[in-house]
């Protein structure tokens, strides 16, 4: 039931100053400033690619408040769209669930999800042009004690289709579970993994957070423009692979530090490469 990936919330102390590297490195655009009631927010909206960046500021009590208190500026949740509101929300509520439902939107907490750290925002779906240095967003990555479990149960809540699902492992980062694609021909999902070697950063912040989730990523064919903005800046990022191993194109890979954008990491990927891994290597760029 779910379309595509289209926007993050970050939970920060200071949205200004949350905002700037998302600005100074990817030509993110201010398009709104309003409150969320159910989060006990105040909110600001970028535009950037074809979907959203939201920014939340503690507002009074609330989860928002809670989060930031607890782990400062990180981020907070995972943004999808859906074509059907209505049977959206009609399915979870099935389930059992109802979500918090405001203007627009259905925010869903832990407690929503299953108790597996994952928070998200579901919109209705309107896609619309490009804006800045990314194309889209089409990963969420949550981990998990249990990868197949939790995608289990994410499947039967939201109304997925696994059949539509491949399994992912990376002995690199330390970690193997579900890629939950919503469309086999789309890259939107939400990446559902257990790390299993704790000396990898991704390990350490396992260690550290528990189920939670780690970061997103989004498509560009921009990556040495922005590692050029990142070293003007003085932003932090790691490019992939190192420049004496990239081919004819450059790099593949990009991550953007979570000092760099309010507290959250989010990796870049060179158009189609992530077909590599993601159930179509015949489709990504220059075939498996």
């Amino acid at each position: 039931m779910f379309t595509r990936v289209d926007r993050v919330q970050l939970a920060v102390a200071d949205r200004r100053v949350a905002a700037s590297g998302w600005i100074a490195l990817l030509g993110a655009e201010h398009e709104s400033d309003d409150r969320v009631s159910a989060l006990g927010a105040r909110r600001s909206t970028y535009r950037l690619g074809t979907g959203r960046v939201e920014i939340l500021e503690p507002d009074g009590t609330g989860p928002v408040a809670d989060a930031v208190s607890a782990r400062g500026g990180h981020l907070y949740a995972g943004g999808l769209t859906t074509s059907d509101m209505d049977s959206f929300l009609a399915h979870v509520r099935s389930r059992g669930v109802e979500p918090d439902v405001e203007g627009e939107q259905a925010h869903f907490d832990v407690a929503h999800t299953g108790g597996h750290g994952l928070r998200l925002v579901v919109s209705a779906d309107h896609p619309g042009s490009a804006t800045g240095a990314i194309d889209h967003f089409y990963e969420v990555t949550n981990l998990v004690l249990d990868a197949p479990g939790a995608s289990a149960h994410y499947a039967d809540l939201f109304g997925l289709d696994a059949s539509s699902f491949t399994s992912i492992t990376s002995p690199h980062y330390g970690y193997a579970g579900t890629l939950t694609l919503f469309d086999p021909d789309r890259l939107d999902r939400l990446e559902v993994i257990a790390p299993d070697r704790p000396a990898t950063t991704m390990g350490r912040y396992f260690a550290r957070f528990g189920e939670s989730l780690y970061m997103a990523f989004a498509e560009t064919d921009q990556i040495a423009t922005i590692a050029a903005r990142a070293a003007e800046i003085g932003a932090g990022v790691t490019v992939e692979p190192p420049e004496n191993r990239q081919d004819e194109r450059g790099a593949h890979t990009m991550f953007i530090h979570p000092s760099s954008l309010g507290g959250m990491m989010l990796g870049l990927s060179r158009r189609d490469y992530a077909w590599r891994w993601s159930g179509r290597p015949e489709i990504a760029e220059g075939g498996a």
